[in-house]
Parts: C-alpha cells; sequence; structure tokens
C-alpha cells in the first residue's frame, strides 16, 4: 500500500518510458504535491533512484485516478566514492509497483550539478526558483552553442547574459559580436569596441576575390567578361605595388610568396593601378567593339571609389599596408580594456553587408590558423540564417562558407562559434549540427521545432514539447555544456545593459504631434547626403596610430580572469 509520501506505484516498462498509477490522493497535497507534464520524478529502484519526466497524463476510465507516461533520463546512483551522484542513461531499471515521488530541492541540485570544469551561471530552474542553472564554460565555449527563439522572446537579452558571464571568467578571450540591428552596443559598458561604417577601416584589399567581385558588382553576380578581366589584372597590380615600395615589410611578403601574388593574396594595391592595367589592356584591343567590358569595369570600380558610403573599404589612406593594425583593432590585441568588439552592420550598403561579414569571419578562422591558436576568438552572428540560409541558392556563398569553416574546424584553431537566430530552419543545418550546446527558447513554428527536436538527445526529447508554451526569457538548454535538458528562466539583466535598438531611437508616436516642414527638410538632407558621392574619401584609421604591442599571455591558452 502507498504512503502519503508516494505519488503512485509503475505499471509497466519499457526500455525508455515506464507508466505510473497515480492515485487520486496524489492530486490532493498542494501545489508542490501537484502532478504535471514536465515535472521531474523519481523511481525509487534496488540501490537508484530512476530519473524521468512525465510526458504524458490520462484519466483511468474506471475511477478518478491517473495514469502517468514517464520518460527516462537518468539515474542517482548512491554508491558513488563521494556520495550519491547522477548519470546520463539507465543501468538499474525500476520493476513493477515500485514506488514514485516528486524529486526534492537536493534532488534537483545534484542532478543539474557539473562536476568538471568551470560553470558560468544563466539563470534559476523552472520547478524550483532556488535552485540556479549552470552552464559549463569548456563545454559552451570550446564546442559552440546557439541561442534559437522566436522575435519578442528576450534572445537578445539572454545573449547578452551569457556573453557578460563568458567575460567574467576569461581574461584573454576576445569576443567579436555581429550586431545586424545595432542593439548590442551598451550591453558591456567600458568592455566594448564599436564599429560601424564611421570608424570601421577595412581596405579593399583585404577582400578575397568573391569577396571584391561582390563588391564592384553590388551582390549581383558578376559578368564571367569582367571578372575574368579582375582576376588577371588584380594579382599584377599587386606585384606592382610590391615592387614599387620594396621596403623591409614588403620584402618579407614576398618570401613568404615566392611564386607571386594571387587575387586572394592579402596585400595591399592601388585602385589607380588596377584601372590603368585595364585601359591599358582595352588600349592594345584592335577591335574597338570589345571595348565595352572594359569600359563598363572602369565605371563600376571609379563609382564605388567615390561613393562616400564605401569609405571604410576605399581611402587614400589605405594604399599603406595596415594589416596588422586592422587585425588588431577588430580582434582586439591588446585588448586594452576592451576585450569585446561590436560590429554594428546598420548603417553599411545593404548590397555589400554579407562581403562585409564574409570577410569579417573569413579572417577571424586565418588569424587562428597562422597564430597557431594563440589568441582564442569567439564569433557571434546575430540572426545567422541571413549569412548562412539553408538554401544554398540564396545568400553570398563565401559568408556562408567562413562561417562553416568556424563551425566545422575553428575549435582546432582557438576559434568558436555563437549562432543566434530565430529562425532555425532557415539556417544551414551543417552549422546548427556543429553547435553542441543549444538554448531553445520559445517558437511556434513547426518547421523550426523540428529542427530542434532533431537535435535533442532522446532523454529530452519530450520537453520539446513546452517549446510553443515557454514564457519570456525561459529556455530549455541541452547538449554538452549541461548534466541533462534543462527548463530554466535566464537571469535578469540591468536595465542599463539590456540590449536595444538604436536604428530606430528617434521613432516619435506621440498622440496628436505634428511634424513640420523644418523637420521633414533635415529628412530630406539626410537622406541624399547618404547617397552623395565624393570625389576624394577622406578619414583616418581611428585609433590605430600607435604600434602594436602583444600584450601578457597572447600566447597562452584561455586564462582565467582574477576577482
Amino acid at each position: 500500500m502507498l504512503s502519503k509520501a508516494d505519488l503512485g506505484a509503475i505499471l509497466s516498462v519499457t526500455g525508455s518510458q515506464a507508466t505510473a498509477h497515480l492515485p487520486h490522493h496524489a492530486e490532493e497535497e498542494g501545489e508542490h504535491a501537484r502532478v504535471t507534464i514536465g515535472r521531474l520524478v523519481a523511481i525509487h529502484s534496488d540501490g537508484s533512484r530512476v530519473i524521468g519526466v512525465v510526458s504524458r497524463l490520462t484519466l483511468q476510465p474506471s475511477g478518478p485516478d491517473i495514469v502517468a507516461d514517464i520518460d527516462f533520463m537518468g539515474e542517482i546512483k548512491e554508491d558513488g566514492p563521494q556520495g550519491p551522484y547522477f548519470q546520463r542513461g539507465v543501468t538499474n531499471y525500476p520493476t513493477i509497483g515500485d514506488r514514485i515521488a516528486l524529486l526534492q530541492r537536493e534532488e534537483l541540485s545534484l542532478i543539474h550539478k557539473i562536476d568538471e570544469g568551470e560553470t558560468i551561471k544563466v539563470g534559476q530552474l523552472q520547478m524550483d526558483a532556488e535552485v540556479p542553472a549552470y552552464v559549463n564554460f569548456d563545454e559552451l565555449l570550446h564546442k559552440h552553442f546557439a541561442v534559437l527563439g522566436t522575435t519578442g522572446v528576450g534572445k537578445s537579452t539572454s545573449v547578452a547574459l551569457i556573453l557578460q558571464e563568458i567575460l567574467k571568467k576569461k581574461a584573454n578571450l576576445r569576443i567579436f559580436l555581429i550586431d545586424p540591428h545595432n542593439e548590442y552596443g551598451h550591453c558591456f559598458g567600458e568592455q566594448t569596441q564599436i564599429m560601424n561604417p564611421k570608424n570601421l577601416r577595412l581596405p579593399f584589399w583585404l577582400f578575397n576575390f568573391e569577396e571584391i567581385v561582390d563588391v564592384f558588382f553590388r551582390g549581383r553576380p558578376g559578368v564571367e567578361e569582367e571578372t575574368e578581366i579582375l582576376s588577371e589584372l588584380i594579382p599584377i597590380a599587386k606585384a606592382q605595388y610590391s615592387s614599387a615600395h620594396a621596403r623591409a615589410e614588403r620584402i618579407l611578403v614576398r618570401k613568404v610568396q615566392p611564386g607571386g601574388f594571387t587575387a586572394d593574396t592579402p596585400v595591399p594595391y592601388r585602385i589607380s593601378d588596377l584601372i590603368s592595367l585595364i585601359n591599358d589592356r582595352m588600349g592594345k584591343l584592335e577591335n574597338r567593339s570589345s571595348w565595352t567590358k572594359y569600359h563598363r569595369l572602369i565605371m563600376r570600380i571609379e563609382t564605388l571609389q567615390h561613393d562616400s558610403r564605401y569609405t571604410f573599404m576605399f581611402n587614400n589612406l589605405f594604399i599603406e599596408d595596415l594589416m596588422v593594425k586592422v587585425l588588431g583593432e577588430l580582434f582586439r590585441m591588446p585588448t586594452q580594456g576592451r576585450p569585446i568588439t561590436v560590429m554594428q552592420l546598420a548603417g553599411f550598403p545593404a548590397e555589400v553587408v554579407d562581403s562585409v561579414v564574409s570577410v569579417l569571419c573569413r579572417m577571424a578562422f586565418d588569424f587562428g590558423v597562422w597564430s597557431d591558436a594563440s589568441v582564442p576568438i569567439l564569433v557571434c552572428c546575430e540572426e545567422a540564417h541571413r549569412y548562412a540560409p539553408a538554401d544554398r541558392k540564396l545568400g553570398f556563398g563565401p559568408t556562408r562558407k567562413a562561417l562553416s569553416r568556424i563551425a566545422k574546424e575553428g575549435r582546432k584553431y582557438g576559434v568558436f562559434l555563437g549562432v543566434i537566430t530565430q529562425r532555425p530552419a532557415e539556417l544551414d543545418p551543417t552549422i546548427l549540427s556543429q553547435c553542441s550546446t543549444v538554448f531553445a527558447m520559445r517558437m511556434a513554428n513547426d518547421r523550426d521545432q523540428a529542427i530542434v527536436r532533431s537535435a535533442v538527445p532522446d532523454a529530452g526529447s519530450s520537453q520539446i514539447d513546452f517549446l510553443a508554451s515557454l514564457g519570456t526569457r525561459e529556455a530549455i538548454a541541452f547538449g554538452e555544456g549541461v548534466a541533462l535538458p534543462m527548463r530554466f528562466r535566464f537571469s535578469d539583466v540591468p536595465k542599463e545593459f539590456q540590449p536595444r535598438s538604436q536604428a530606430g531611437r528617434n521613432v516619435r508616436l506621440e498622440m496628436g504631434s505634428e511634424l513640420d516642414g523644418s523637420f521633414m527638410e533635415g529628412v530630406v538632407e539626410r537622406w541624399r547626403e547618404a547617397t552623395t558621392t565624393s570625389t576624394r574619401p577622406r578619414g583616418g584609421l581611428s585609433g590605430m596610430e600607435d604600434a602594436m604591442d602583444m600584450e601578457a599571455g597572447f600566447g597562452a591558452p584561455l586564462i582565467p580572469r582574477r576577482a
């Protein structure tokens, strides 16, 4: 006979599930004794307690009693060297008649305890707000992570919390955050270096061939005849620049590249030299009808060169070899107290955003390769489905390739990936499959839920049914970073550090407000200025005047941050 402390007894058992009989009195013990979907229970067996989650409740036709389906999650073993411990999987299965009970706070803490590696606290368990939710820091970072959830569920605030906790842990980790909506700039206080079109200096010669073609053709497929001309003449332009500036650093570059430059070699060249080479090639043509493709290509390049929106790429100062300084500014070497770079993309010409993201992610990976993983870098990509869509006919191929390389090989070179998206079904599945820790927030779309369900271990698959009904800031975490799939609520973030979009910060919706003519004139003036070309782009390399000195600990593995 069951005691009042028991919820019920086992009726049947399979390899992954059990069915339990819950007498009517189990529903009369108050809030903490209520058996609901998603509650964890312990099945008392010989030498262990099998932990399961209630996945279904049905009323017996013959009376008021209830039958519960319980999915196995793992078991608490009593004979550990340091006392009871939790392990995934079940080795000692329950049998008919074994008692079940709701988990106590101590048991909840035990099964979510992470024994190895450093941890970060991300929130509190949904079942008991007194039990903190911890994530294994090493597994989270070194094996990539993803934050998934529809718009409005607190995804950006949760990302800010995770990154804030990461920054507290590691002193020499750099974070590079791709921010499409300019909402993370104030989330990290004085630790942030904000990059945007006004202060970014990304010389055009750092773009590889596919990326610069995408820029020249404004995001449209390149004309084959014109791209052939570029592939032949860009290496020549680089060689001309190198020959004309045979200083010590240029000699070093030539020694590294004994076979000559390619269109992808990241060395400087002048746009004027490239245009002169095109003109020379055009002048040697006997048939003037063939001039069209050369003339059209020159017009494309010159239009970009004089467009003020592209000053971050085309600038008279960029004829010097600034690669060391550019890398140092982007990836914070030395950090100078600002280990996180927030790359604000709102404001860049829309047609080249994909190319910019491609070159930045590619340089992060290549830097990890050629520095022998000396500097750990975490690349976080907000709205990742925009840059690496599942449909390979969409998006920009090199951007997808750059993110995929980080996902597949980055951990070997100290380059890690954080993926944030509201549409996981539209994200390249190869990238998502490489994220070993996933934070799944509310998602109502069936396709998105199916993608998440396919990535969840069998022991936690029943929890995916809650995705559509999760509250704001609630998530289900699963994967290598957590001891057990868990439902929790992210900790609160102070209001001043919560993300908020800067793009629409001046929106005014007061009732009865009138907009006068001067307001409209100001709008038109700014509108026109944004698309006005200049004959000579100006601007300096902000913050890069001093020589770069590598900080202490540059070549070390991740260093714990001192309290």
